[in-house]
């Protein structure tokens, strides 16, 4: 079987680790494995997955820890895997940098289609929103989304985002100005038959404000209109 993608799978439960490891080579993933935070570390330094399974708790550094440590240098989509329910967890695993998330106990089948759902996005197009679209002016230069490149520049420097802040973009700017509901965005930025946590929206736009918005607490650019989405503002 050709290899889909390099998936890491980070949970310090051996049985846990084992079992998803074999589920997921079945379905043609290359794995590789670690049973702590700092040894994934390592791991994502020397052989960069497609994309991260990380559990929350760990003894030593925790997921959320580890999330907020690799995203500098690894913008590979990250789906946490952890026993945790609680909201507070939940928006701090996603405020750290994790795309998605999967509760225990869960069926291996439930992990291997969210895996599929974020390939797929990281690898379809983006929604066209023009070629070198001015976003937004301010001081430190224009916002441009460059689709052609599928990055974003800030007076010619790079915006680091991750492909889910990238995809929900632009959707916001294809075209601009139009109210997308949480329900629509998470259909079409998560997965297009993916019903799930309105609050994974909520927080990728918080997200997202802190890297392109000149004033993150009071957005222009990325604009909440109340009891029916968000709404992108540009230029």
């Amino acid at each position: 079987m050709a290899v889909v993608a390099t998936l890491l799978v980070l949970e310090d439960d051996d049985g846990i680790r084992a079992a998803l490891g074999l589920a997921m080579e079945d379905e043609g993933y290359d794995v590789i494995e670690a049973a702590s935070a700092e040894a994934a570390l390592v791991l994502v330094g020397r052989t960069p997955p497609d994309v991260m399974l990380v559990d929350l708790t760990l003894g030593g550094m925790d997921g959320v820890t580890f999330i907020r440590e690799v995203r500098p240098f690894s913008q590979a989509p990250i789906i946490v895997v952890s026993a945790r329910t609680d909201t507070e967890d939940i928006v701090r695993a996603l405020e750290a940098g994790a795309d998605d998330y999967v509760t225990k106990p869960f069926q291996v089948v439930e992990v291997s289609a969210r895996l599929r759902a974020m390939r797929r996005r990281a690898a379809s197009p983006a929604p066209s929103a023009g070629h070198g679209s001015t976003l937004l002016l301010h001081d430190d230069g224009p916002l441009v989304l460059d689709l052609g490149a599928g990055v974003v520049r800030r007076g010619g420097e790079e915006v680091h985002l991750t492909v889910t802040e990238f995809r929900l973009l632009c959707e916001l700017a294809s075209p601009p100005g139009r109210v997308l509901s949480r329900r629509v965005l998470l259909e079409r930025v998560w997965d297009r038959d993916y019903f799930g946590d309105e609050r994974i929206v909520d927080v990728h736009v918080r997200r997202l404000r802190t890297k392109v918005e000149p004033t993150a607490s009071s957005p222009t650019l990325v604009v909440t209109v109340r009891g029916q989405g968000y709404r992108l503002d540009t230029a």
